[in-house]
Protein backbone atom coordinates (compact mmCIF):
# COMPACT_ATOMS: atom_id res chain seq x y z
CA UNK A 1 0.00 0.00 0.00
CA UNK A 2 2.81 2.41 0.83
CA UNK A 3 3.95 2.94 -2.77
CA UNK A 4 0.51 3.18 -4.34
CA UNK A 5 0.39 5.56 -7.34
CA UNK A 6 -2.67 7.27 -8.78
CA UNK A 7 -4.78 4.57 -10.33
CA UNK A 8 -8.36 3.48 -9.64
CA UNK A 9 -8.41 -0.16 -8.63
CA UNK A 10 -11.16 -2.73 -8.68
CA UNK A 11 -13.50 -2.12 -5.77
CA UNK A 12 -13.00 -5.70 -4.59
CA UNK A 13 -9.27 -4.97 -4.20
CA UNK A 14 -10.07 -1.79 -2.26
CA UNK A 15 -12.44 -3.80 -0.04
CA UNK A 16 -9.74 -6.41 0.50
CA UNK A 17 -7.57 -3.73 2.13
CA UNK A 18 -10.32 -3.52 4.75
CA UNK A 19 -10.51 -7.29 5.20
CA UNK A 20 -13.75 -7.59 3.23
CA UNK A 21 -14.67 -10.35 0.80
CA UNK A 22 -16.29 -9.76 -2.62
CA UNK A 23 -19.50 -11.20 -1.17
CA UNK A 24 -19.64 -8.33 1.33
CA UNK A 25 -20.16 -5.83 -1.49
CA UNK A 26 -23.57 -4.91 -2.85
CA UNK A 27 -22.66 -3.35 -6.24
CA UNK A 28 -24.39 -0.06 -7.04
CA UNK A 29 -22.87 0.92 -10.35
CA UNK A 30 -19.29 1.30 -11.62
CA UNK A 31 -16.85 1.67 -8.74
CA UNK A 32 -19.57 1.95 -6.06
CA UNK A 33 -21.04 -0.53 -3.58
CA UNK A 34 -23.11 -0.72 -0.43
CA UNK A 35 -21.81 -2.50 2.67
CA UNK A 36 -24.16 -4.50 4.93
CA UNK A 37 -24.61 -3.32 8.52
CA UNK A 38 -23.78 -6.86 9.68
CA UNK A 39 -20.09 -5.92 9.29
CA UNK A 40 -20.43 -4.02 12.56
CA UNK A 41 -21.36 -7.26 14.36
CA UNK A 42 -18.05 -8.90 13.47
CA UNK A 43 -14.95 -8.81 15.69
CA UNK A 44 -12.58 -5.99 14.85
CA UNK A 45 -10.17 -7.27 12.20
CA UNK A 46 -7.07 -5.50 13.52
CA UNK A 47 -5.54 -5.44 17.03
CA UNK A 48 -6.24 -2.45 19.23
CA UNK A 49 -8.81 0.27 18.63
CA UNK A 50 -9.27 2.40 15.55
CA UNK A 51 -8.28 6.05 15.86
CA UNK A 52 -10.76 8.68 14.73
CA UNK A 53 -9.36 11.85 13.12
CA UNK A 54 -11.63 14.88 12.69
CA UNK A 55 -10.83 17.40 9.95
CA UNK A 56 -12.45 20.83 10.23
CA UNK A 57 -11.50 24.35 9.18
CA UNK A 58 -11.25 28.03 10.01
CA UNK A 59 -14.14 30.26 8.91
CA UNK A 60 -14.21 29.65 5.14
CA UNK A 61 -14.40 31.79 2.05
CA UNK A 62 -17.48 31.13 -0.16
CA UNK A 63 -15.45 28.57 -2.16
CA UNK A 64 -14.49 26.55 0.94
CA UNK A 65 -11.00 25.86 2.27
CA UNK A 66 -10.58 22.21 1.33
CA UNK A 67 -11.68 20.05 4.27
CA UNK A 68 -12.66 17.21 1.95
CA UNK A 69 -9.55 17.58 -0.19
CA UNK A 70 -7.36 17.66 2.92
CA UNK A 71 -9.13 14.62 4.41
CA UNK A 72 -8.55 12.68 1.20
CA UNK A 73 -4.92 13.75 0.90
CA UNK A 74 -4.28 12.90 4.55
CA UNK A 75 -5.80 9.42 4.24
CA UNK A 76 -3.75 8.74 1.09
CA UNK A 77 -0.59 9.93 2.86
CA UNK A 78 -1.27 7.61 5.80
CA UNK A 79 -1.68 4.85 3.23
CA UNK A 80 1.73 5.73 1.74
CA UNK A 81 3.26 5.50 5.21
CA UNK A 82 2.02 1.94 5.46
CA UNK A 83 -0.80 2.77 7.86
CA UNK A 84 -4.29 1.31 7.52
CA UNK A 85 -6.62 4.22 6.71
CA UNK A 86 -10.25 4.64 5.66
CA UNK A 87 -12.21 7.81 4.99
CA UNK A 88 -15.72 8.47 6.32
CA UNK A 89 -17.08 11.48 4.43
CA UNK A 90 -20.40 13.17 3.69
CA UNK A 91 -22.25 12.70 0.41
CA UNK A 92 -22.60 15.73 -1.88
CA UNK A 93 -26.01 17.36 -2.25
CA UNK A 94 -27.35 18.26 -5.68
CA UNK A 95 -28.04 21.75 -4.32
CA UNK A 96 -24.42 22.99 -4.22
CA UNK A 97 -23.46 20.74 -7.16
CA UNK A 98 -25.82 22.57 -9.51
CA UNK A 99 -25.72 25.80 -7.50
CA UNK A 100 -22.46 27.42 -6.42
CA UNK A 101 -19.79 24.82 -5.59
CA UNK A 102 -20.02 22.24 -8.38
CA UNK A 103 -19.42 19.17 -6.21
CA UNK A 104 -17.86 17.89 -3.00
CA UNK A 105 -15.51 15.04 -3.86
CA UNK A 106 -12.20 16.82 -3.29
CA UNK A 107 -10.09 18.29 -6.06
CA UNK A 108 -6.86 18.12 -8.01
CA UNK A 109 -4.86 15.02 -7.14
CA UNK A 110 -6.90 14.38 -3.98
CA UNK A 111 -10.32 13.28 -5.17
CA UNK A 112 -12.87 10.54 -4.75
CA UNK A 113 -13.75 8.38 -7.73
CA UNK A 114 -16.07 8.05 -9.58
CA UNK A 115 -16.44 11.76 -8.80
CA UNK A 116 -19.15 12.62 -11.33
CA UNK A 117 -21.42 9.82 -10.10
CA UNK A 118 -20.83 10.59 -6.41
CA UNK A 119 -21.64 14.26 -7.11
CA UNK A 120 -24.93 13.49 -8.85
CA UNK A 121 -27.27 10.57 -8.03
CA UNK A 122 -24.63 8.27 -6.45
CA UNK A 123 -26.45 5.30 -4.86
CA UNK A 124 -29.74 7.15 -4.46
CA UNK A 125 -29.52 7.80 -0.71
CA UNK A 126 -30.58 11.44 -1.02
CA UNK A 127 -33.53 10.42 -3.17
CA UNK A 128 -34.55 7.81 -0.59
CA UNK A 129 -34.46 10.43 2.17
CA UNK A 130 -36.45 12.83 -0.01
CA UNK A 131 -39.04 10.15 -0.79
CA UNK A 132 -39.40 9.07 2.84
CA UNK A 133 -39.68 12.64 4.09
CA UNK A 134 -42.31 13.56 1.51
CA UNK A 135 -44.24 10.33 2.05
CA UNK A 136 -44.68 11.36 5.67
CA UNK A 137 -45.83 14.82 4.51
CA UNK A 138 -48.32 13.16 2.16
CA UNK A 139 -49.65 10.91 4.92
CA UNK A 140 -50.18 13.98 7.11
CA UNK A 141 -52.22 15.78 4.44
CA UNK A 142 -54.09 12.56 3.67
CA UNK A 143 -54.98 12.25 7.36
CA UNK A 144 -56.37 15.79 7.35
CA UNK A 145 -58.38 15.07 4.19
CA UNK A 146 -59.98 11.85 5.45
CA UNK A 147 -61.64 13.11 8.60
CA UNK A 148 -58.61 13.89 10.78
CA UNK A 149 -59.31 11.35 13.55
CA UNK A 150 -56.26 12.54 15.53
CA UNK A 151 -57.66 16.11 15.50
CA UNK A 152 -54.39 17.39 14.04
CA UNK A 153 -54.50 21.19 13.82
CA UNK A 154 -53.77 22.20 10.18
CA UNK A 155 -52.29 25.45 11.49
CA UNK A 156 -49.80 23.58 13.67
CA UNK A 157 -48.38 20.99 11.29
CA UNK A 158 -44.60 21.14 11.73
CA UNK A 159 -43.54 18.72 9.00
CA UNK A 160 -42.60 20.48 5.75
CA UNK A 161 -41.53 18.93 2.45
CA UNK A 162 -37.99 18.64 1.07
CA UNK A 163 -36.22 18.73 -2.28
CA UNK A 164 -32.54 18.19 -3.08
CA UNK A 165 -32.36 21.28 -5.28
CA UNK A 166 -31.84 24.93 -4.39
CA UNK A 167 -35.22 26.57 -5.05
CA UNK A 168 -36.11 29.78 -3.20
CA UNK A 169 -39.59 29.87 -4.78
CA UNK A 170 -40.61 26.87 -2.63
CA UNK A 171 -39.66 28.28 0.78
CA UNK A 172 -43.30 29.15 1.48
CA UNK A 173 -46.20 27.53 -0.37
CA UNK A 174 -49.93 26.86 0.02
CA UNK A 175 -51.09 23.27 -0.48
CA UNK A 176 -54.58 21.82 -0.77
CA UNK A 177 -56.03 24.43 -3.13
CA UNK A 178 -58.69 23.49 -5.68
CA UNK A 179 -61.72 22.53 -3.63
CA UNK A 180 -62.80 19.76 -1.20
CA UNK A 181 -61.38 16.96 -3.35
CA UNK A 182 -57.86 18.41 -3.33
CA UNK A 183 -57.17 18.32 0.41
CA UNK A 184 -57.18 20.81 3.28
CA UNK A 185 -55.65 24.21 2.36
CA UNK A 186 -52.78 25.20 4.61
CA UNK A 187 -49.45 27.01 4.54
CA UNK A 188 -46.25 24.96 4.44
CA UNK A 189 -42.98 25.01 2.52
CA UNK A 190 -39.89 23.15 1.37
CA UNK A 191 -36.44 22.72 2.92
CA UNK A 192 -33.44 21.24 1.11
CA UNK A 193 -33.02 17.49 1.66
CA UNK A 194 -29.73 18.04 3.50
CA UNK A 195 -31.78 19.81 6.20
CA UNK A 196 -34.35 17.01 6.46
CA UNK A 197 -34.80 15.56 9.90
CA UNK A 198 -34.87 12.14 8.26
CA UNK A 199 -31.38 12.84 6.90
CA UNK A 200 -30.26 13.60 10.46
CA UNK A 201 -31.94 10.43 11.74
CA UNK A 202 -30.26 8.35 9.04
CA UNK A 203 -26.87 9.79 9.99
CA UNK A 204 -27.26 9.39 13.75
CA UNK A 205 -28.98 5.99 13.81
CA UNK A 206 -26.99 3.02 15.12
CA UNK A 207 -29.01 0.54 13.02
CA UNK A 208 -32.47 -0.30 11.74
CA UNK A 209 -34.15 -0.63 15.13
CA UNK A 210 -32.69 2.66 16.30
CA UNK A 211 -33.90 4.27 13.08
CA UNK A 212 -37.35 2.77 13.62
CA UNK A 213 -37.51 4.26 17.13
CA UNK A 214 -36.40 7.66 15.84
CA UNK A 215 -39.03 7.66 13.09
CA UNK A 216 -41.74 6.59 15.55
CA UNK A 217 -41.06 9.50 17.91
CA UNK A 218 -40.77 12.17 15.20
CA UNK A 219 -42.93 15.17 16.13
CA UNK A 220 -45.06 16.21 13.13
CA UNK A 221 -47.55 18.62 14.70
CA UNK A 222 -50.06 19.32 17.45
CA UNK A 223 -53.75 18.70 18.02
CA UNK A 224 -56.18 21.55 18.49
CA UNK A 225 -55.76 21.15 22.25
CA UNK A 226 -51.94 21.30 22.03
CA UNK A 227 -51.13 17.60 22.38
CA UNK A 228 -48.14 16.36 20.32
CA UNK A 229 -48.73 14.18 17.26
CA UNK A 230 -45.93 11.84 16.23
CA UNK A 231 -45.21 9.88 13.08
CA UNK A 232 -45.91 6.62 14.88
CA UNK A 233 -49.54 7.72 15.42
CA UNK A 234 -49.92 7.99 11.64
CA UNK A 235 -48.66 4.39 11.18
CA UNK A 236 -45.97 5.77 8.89
CA UNK A 237 -42.83 4.14 10.28
CA UNK A 238 -42.89 0.82 8.42
CA UNK A 239 -43.23 2.42 5.00
CA UNK A 240 -40.51 4.96 5.76
CA UNK A 241 -38.14 2.18 6.82
CA UNK A 242 -38.77 0.35 3.57
CA UNK A 243 -37.75 3.44 1.60
CA UNK A 244 -34.65 3.88 3.78
CA UNK A 245 -33.56 0.22 3.83
CA UNK A 246 -30.68 0.56 1.37
CA UNK A 247 -29.92 4.16 2.29
CA UNK A 248 -28.88 3.20 5.84
CA UNK A 249 -26.07 1.02 4.45
CA UNK A 250 -22.77 2.92 3.96
CA UNK A 251 -21.30 3.40 0.47
CA UNK A 252 -17.79 2.23 -0.43
CA UNK A 253 -15.75 4.05 -3.09
CA UNK A 254 -12.05 4.95 -3.35
CA UNK A 255 -9.69 7.88 -3.75
CA UNK A 256 -7.57 8.64 -6.81
CA UNK A 257 -4.84 6.54 -5.18
CA UNK A 258 -7.08 3.64 -4.24
CA UNK A 259 -7.54 4.40 -0.53
CA UNK A 260 -10.93 3.14 0.78
CA UNK A 261 -13.61 5.76 1.38
CA UNK A 262 -17.04 5.39 2.97
CA UNK A 263 -19.23 8.23 1.68
CA UNK A 264 -22.54 8.27 3.50
CA UNK A 265 -25.08 10.85 4.65
CA UNK A 266 -25.05 14.54 3.85
CA UNK A 267 -26.51 17.01 6.38
CA UNK A 268 -25.27 20.57 5.88
CA UNK A 269 -23.39 22.06 8.85
CA UNK A 270 -24.92 25.56 8.64
CA UNK A 271 -28.53 24.30 8.81
CA UNK A 272 -28.15 20.74 10.19
CA UNK A 273 -25.52 18.79 12.14
CA UNK A 274 -22.93 18.56 9.35
CA UNK A 275 -21.47 15.07 9.84
CA UNK A 276 -21.41 11.81 7.89
CA UNK A 277 -23.23 8.82 9.34
CA UNK A 278 -22.49 7.05 12.60
CA UNK A 279 -22.62 3.66 10.84
CA UNK A 280 -19.99 4.78 8.30
CA UNK A 281 -17.75 6.14 11.07
CA UNK A 282 -18.10 2.94 13.10
CA UNK A 283 -17.44 0.82 10.01
CA UNK A 284 -14.27 2.77 9.21
CA UNK A 285 -13.09 2.36 12.81
CA UNK A 286 -13.94 -1.34 12.69
CA UNK A 287 -11.99 -2.02 9.50
CA UNK A 288 -8.95 0.28 9.73
CA UNK A 289 -6.49 1.82 12.18
CA UNK A 290 -7.18 5.41 11.09
CA UNK A 291 -10.70 6.64 10.32
CA UNK A 292 -10.49 10.12 8.80
CA UNK A 293 -13.72 12.12 8.83
CA UNK A 294 -14.72 15.77 8.38
CA UNK A 295 -17.20 18.27 9.75
CA UNK A 296 -17.83 21.63 8.13
CA UNK A 297 -18.13 24.47 7.39
CA UNK A 298 -15.83 26.01 10.01
CA UNK A 299 -15.11 24.41 13.38
CA UNK A 300 -17.78 26.60 14.99
CA UNK A 301 -20.50 24.87 12.96
CA UNK A 302 -19.86 21.27 11.92
CA UNK A 303 -17.17 20.32 14.43
CA UNK A 304 -19.12 21.68 17.41
CA UNK A 305 -22.07 19.52 16.40
CA UNK A 306 -19.75 16.59 15.70
CA UNK A 307 -18.68 16.66 19.36
CA UNK A 308 -21.80 17.88 21.17
CA UNK A 309 -24.32 15.86 19.11
CA UNK A 310 -22.69 12.99 17.21
CA UNK A 311 -19.94 11.99 19.65
CA UNK A 312 -22.15 12.37 22.72
CA UNK A 313 -24.98 10.39 21.07
CA UNK A 314 -22.81 7.58 19.66
CA UNK A 315 -20.10 7.43 22.32
CA UNK A 316 -17.33 8.38 19.87
CA UNK A 317 -14.10 10.24 20.57
CA UNK A 318 -11.24 11.58 18.49
CA UNK A 319 -7.54 10.81 18.51
CA UNK A 320 -6.73 14.11 16.80
CA UNK A 321 -8.35 17.24 15.36
CA UNK A 322 -6.94 18.72 12.14
CA UNK A 323 -7.81 22.37 11.51
CA UNK A 324 -7.53 23.35 7.85
CA UNK A 325 -6.38 26.90 7.12
CA UNK A 326 -5.60 28.63 3.85
CA UNK A 327 -3.66 31.78 3.06
CA UNK A 328 -6.60 33.12 1.03
CA UNK A 329 -9.08 32.72 3.91
CA UNK A 330 -6.69 34.43 6.32
CA UNK A 331 -6.33 37.32 3.88
CA UNK A 332 -10.12 37.61 3.67
CA UNK A 333 -10.30 37.74 7.48
CA UNK A 334 -7.46 40.24 7.39
CA UNK A 335 -9.56 42.74 5.45
CA UNK A 336 -8.93 41.84 1.79
CA UNK A 337 -11.82 41.62 -0.65
CA UNK A 338 -12.64 38.41 -2.53
CA UNK A 339 -11.28 39.85 -5.79
CA UNK A 340 -7.97 40.66 -4.09
CA UNK A 341 -7.16 37.27 -2.56
CA UNK A 342 -4.80 36.17 -5.37
CA UNK A 343 -2.37 39.02 -4.65
CA UNK A 344 0.38 38.31 -2.07
CA UNK A 345 -0.10 40.25 1.17
CA UNK A 346 1.67 38.89 4.27
CA UNK A 347 0.33 41.78 6.35
CA UNK A 348 -3.27 40.76 5.59
CA UNK A 349 -2.42 37.17 6.52
CA UNK A 350 -1.03 38.47 9.82
CA UNK A 351 -4.23 40.38 10.53
CA UNK A 352 -6.32 37.31 9.64
CA UNK A 353 -4.56 35.10 12.19
CA UNK A 354 -7.11 36.26 14.77
CA UNK A 355 -9.67 33.94 13.13
CA UNK A 356 -7.26 31.01 13.28
CA UNK A 357 -6.48 31.80 16.91
CA UNK A 358 -10.19 31.75 17.81
CA UNK A 359 -10.69 28.31 16.25
CA UNK A 360 -7.63 26.95 18.06
CA UNK A 361 -9.11 28.25 21.33
CA UNK A 362 -12.41 26.58 20.43
CA UNK A 363 -10.78 23.19 19.81
CA UNK A 364 -8.99 23.46 23.16
CA UNK A 365 -12.34 24.25 24.83
CA UNK A 366 -13.27 20.63 24.08
CA UNK A 367 -10.05 19.43 25.71
CA UNK A 368 -8.50 18.68 22.31
CA UNK A 369 -5.14 19.82 20.92
CA UNK A 370 -5.38 21.07 17.32
CA UNK A 371 -3.05 20.27 14.45
CA UNK A 372 -3.11 23.08 11.87
CA UNK A 373 -2.88 21.98 8.23
CA UNK A 374 -2.15 24.76 5.76
CA UNK A 375 -3.85 23.71 2.51
CA UNK A 376 -1.39 25.16 0.04
CA UNK A 377 -2.54 26.95 -3.11
CA UNK A 378 -0.33 27.73 -6.09
CA UNK A 379 -0.51 31.50 -5.50
CA UNK A 380 0.64 31.27 -1.86
CA UNK A 381 3.97 33.01 -1.29
CA UNK A 382 6.67 31.70 1.04
CA UNK A 383 6.40 34.90 3.09
CA UNK A 384 2.68 34.34 3.61
CA UNK A 385 3.22 30.72 4.62
CA UNK A 386 5.94 31.80 7.03
CA UNK A 387 3.46 34.16 8.72
CA UNK A 388 1.07 31.26 9.38
CA UNK A 389 3.89 29.03 10.62
CA UNK A 390 5.07 31.67 13.09
CA UNK A 391 1.49 32.27 14.22
CA UNK A 392 1.02 28.58 15.01
CA UNK A 393 4.34 28.45 16.84
CA UNK A 394 3.26 31.39 18.96
CA UNK A 395 0.02 29.56 19.75
CA UNK A 396 1.90 26.31 20.50
CA UNK A 397 -0.10 24.48 17.82
CA UNK A 398 1.51 21.73 15.68
CA UNK A 399 1.68 22.88 12.05
CA UNK A 400 2.22 21.29 8.64
CA UNK A 401 2.01 22.57 5.07
CA UNK A 402 0.08 20.18 2.83
CA UNK A 403 0.34 20.20 -0.97
CA UNK A 404 -2.12 17.37 -1.55
CA UNK A 405 -4.16 19.23 -4.19
CA UNK A 406 -1.18 19.28 -6.55
CA UNK A 407 0.67 16.14 -5.41
CA UNK A 408 -1.91 13.83 -3.82
CA UNK A 409 -0.82 11.63 -0.93
CA UNK A 410 2.84 12.48 -1.47
CA UNK A 411 2.07 16.15 -0.87
CA UNK A 412 0.45 15.36 2.49
CA UNK A 413 3.24 13.17 3.93
CA UNK A 414 4.46 15.87 6.33
CA UNK A 415 0.89 16.34 7.55
CA UNK A 416 0.45 12.57 8.03
CA UNK A 417 3.72 12.23 9.95
CA UNK A 418 2.80 15.18 12.17
CA UNK A 419 -0.62 13.64 12.76
CA UNK A 420 0.77 10.26 13.82
CA UNK A 421 3.15 11.94 16.26
CA UNK A 422 0.49 14.35 17.51
CA UNK A 423 -2.19 11.68 18.00
CA UNK A 424 0.14 9.54 20.08
CA UNK A 425 0.90 12.46 22.41
CA UNK A 426 -2.43 14.24 22.62
CA UNK A 427 -5.14 11.57 22.93
CA UNK A 428 -7.56 12.19 25.79
CA UNK A 429 -11.36 12.24 26.21
CA UNK A 430 -13.10 15.33 24.86
CA UNK A 431 -15.26 17.60 27.03
CA UNK A 432 -18.73 18.58 25.75
CA UNK A 433 -19.49 22.29 25.93
CA UNK A 434 -22.58 21.75 28.05
CA UNK A 435 -24.35 19.14 30.14
CA UNK A 436 -27.53 17.33 29.11
CA UNK A 437 -29.55 18.86 31.96
CA UNK A 438 -28.42 22.45 31.41
CA UNK A 439 -31.33 24.77 30.53
CA UNK A 440 -31.70 25.23 26.78
CA UNK A 441 -30.82 28.96 26.83
CA UNK A 442 -27.58 28.12 28.69
CA UNK A 443 -26.69 25.43 26.13
CA UNK A 444 -27.09 27.98 23.36
CA UNK A 445 -25.10 30.57 25.32
CA UNK A 446 -22.31 28.05 25.96
CA UNK A 447 -21.87 27.54 22.21
CA UNK A 448 -22.32 31.21 21.32
CA UNK A 449 -19.88 32.53 23.91
CA UNK A 450 -17.26 29.78 23.74
CA UNK A 451 -17.25 28.94 20.01
CA UNK A 452 -18.45 32.18 18.38
CA UNK A 453 -17.06 34.70 20.88
CA UNK A 454 -20.48 36.35 21.36
CA UNK A 455 -21.25 38.54 24.36
CA UNK A 456 -24.73 37.08 24.77
CA UNK A 457 -27.76 35.54 23.06
CA UNK A 458 -31.03 37.37 22.38
CA UNK A 459 -34.30 35.48 21.89
CA UNK A 460 -37.14 36.83 19.73
CA UNK A 461 -40.68 36.72 21.10
CA UNK A 462 -41.38 33.71 18.88
CA UNK A 463 -38.30 31.88 20.17
CA UNK A 464 -39.35 32.61 23.76
CA UNK A 465 -42.78 31.05 23.09
CA UNK A 466 -41.19 28.02 21.47
CA UNK A 467 -38.79 27.68 24.37
CA UNK A 468 -41.69 27.49 26.82
CA UNK A 469 -43.42 24.95 24.57
CA UNK A 470 -40.45 22.58 24.34
CA UNK A 471 -40.03 22.72 28.13
CA UNK A 472 -43.75 21.89 28.53
CA UNK A 473 -43.31 18.89 26.23
CA UNK A 474 -40.22 17.61 28.06
CA UNK A 475 -37.60 18.17 25.37
CA UNK A 476 -35.30 20.47 27.35
CA UNK A 477 -32.58 17.81 27.78
CA UNK A 478 -31.91 17.51 24.03
CA UNK A 479 -28.68 19.00 22.62
CA UNK A 480 -28.85 22.11 20.44
CA UNK A 481 -28.12 22.18 16.70
CA UNK A 482 -27.50 25.84 15.87
CA UNK A 483 -28.19 26.98 12.31
CA UNK A 484 -25.97 29.97 11.51
CA UNK A 485 -24.28 31.64 8.56
CA UNK A 486 -21.01 29.85 7.68
CA UNK A 487 -18.94 32.86 6.60
CA UNK A 488 -18.65 34.52 10.00
CA UNK A 489 -18.24 33.53 13.62
CA UNK A 490 -21.25 35.78 14.26
CA UNK A 491 -24.73 35.56 12.73
CA UNK A 492 -23.87 38.49 10.44
CA UNK A 493 -22.03 37.34 7.28
CA UNK A 494 -20.39 40.76 6.91
CA UNK A 495 -18.37 40.36 10.13
CA UNK A 496 -15.08 38.69 9.16
CA UNK A 497 -12.03 37.83 11.21
CA UNK A 498 -12.66 37.52 14.94
CA UNK A 499 -15.71 39.67 15.67
CA UNK A 500 -16.14 41.07 19.15
CA UNK A 501 -18.91 42.88 20.97
CA UNK A 502 -21.80 41.13 19.19
CA UNK A 503 -24.86 39.15 20.23
CA UNK A 504 -26.46 36.14 18.54
CA UNK A 505 -30.18 36.46 17.77
CA UNK A 506 -32.21 33.27 18.11
CA UNK A 507 -35.13 33.64 15.73
CA UNK A 508 -36.82 30.28 16.06
CA UNK A 509 -36.58 26.92 17.89
CA UNK A 510 -37.65 23.65 16.30
CA UNK A 511 -38.00 20.24 17.96
CA UNK A 512 -36.31 17.45 15.99
CA UNK A 513 -37.40 14.64 18.30
CA UNK A 514 -36.47 11.85 15.91
CA UNK A 515 -33.00 13.22 15.29
CA UNK A 516 -32.66 13.88 18.99
CA UNK A 517 -31.79 17.58 19.01
CA UNK A 518 -33.29 21.07 18.99
CA UNK A 519 -32.78 23.16 15.86
CA UNK A 520 -31.88 26.75 16.75
CA UNK A 521 -32.33 29.17 13.84
CA UNK A 522 -30.27 32.34 14.19
CA UNK A 523 -30.12 35.59 12.25
CA UNK A 524 -31.43 35.32 8.70
CA UNK A 525 -30.37 31.70 8.05
CA UNK A 526 -32.62 29.77 5.63
CA UNK A 527 -33.13 26.01 5.29
CA UNK A 528 -33.83 26.19 1.55
CA UNK A 529 -31.00 27.91 -0.35
CA UNK A 530 -31.52 29.76 -3.62
CA UNK A 531 -29.46 29.50 -6.79
CA UNK A 532 -26.81 32.16 -7.49
CA UNK A 533 -27.11 34.52 -10.45
CA UNK A 534 -24.99 32.18 -12.57
CA UNK A 535 -25.56 28.66 -11.19
CA UNK A 536 -23.16 25.85 -12.01
CA UNK A 537 -26.08 24.08 -13.69
CA UNK A 538 -25.59 26.40 -16.68
CA UNK A 539 -22.11 24.95 -17.24
CA UNK A 540 -22.81 21.24 -16.66
CA UNK A 541 -23.32 18.98 -19.66
CA UNK A 542 -23.35 15.36 -20.80
CA UNK A 543 -20.93 14.68 -23.67
CA UNK A 544 -21.10 11.10 -24.81
CA UNK A 545 -21.03 9.15 -21.56
CA UNK A 546 -19.03 11.81 -19.68
CA UNK A 547 -20.44 14.40 -17.31
CA UNK A 548 -18.62 17.71 -17.67
CA UNK A 549 -18.58 20.59 -15.21
CA UNK A 550 -19.12 18.56 -12.03
CA UNK A 551 -15.97 18.62 -9.90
Amino acid sequence: MGDRAERPRSLSDVAADLGLEPGDLVPFGPGMAKLPLSILERPRRRPGAGRLVLVSAITPTPAGEGKTTTSIGLAMALDRLGESACLALRQPSLGPTFGMKGGATGGGASRLVPAERINTHFTGDFHAVTAAHNLLASLIDNHLHHGNPLDLDPRRVLWRRVLDTNDRALRRVIVGLGGPGEGVPRETGFDITAASEIMAMLCLAEGFEDLRARLDRTLVGFTRTGAPVRAGSLHATGALLVLLRDALQPNLVQTTEGTPALVHGGPFANIAHGCSSVVATRTALQLSDWAVTEAGFGFDLGAEKFFDIKCVSAGLDTAAVVLVATVRALKLHGGKKLAELASPDPAAVERGLANLEKHIESIRAFGETPLVALNRFGADSEDEIAVVRRGCEALDAPFAVSDHFARGGEGALDLARTLVEHAEQARRPFRPLYAKRDPVPEKIRAVARTLYGADDVVFTARAERELRELVRLGYEELPVCIAKVPGSLSDDPALRGRPRGFRITVRELQIAAGAGFLVVLTGDILRMPGLPKEPRAERIDLVGDSILGVD
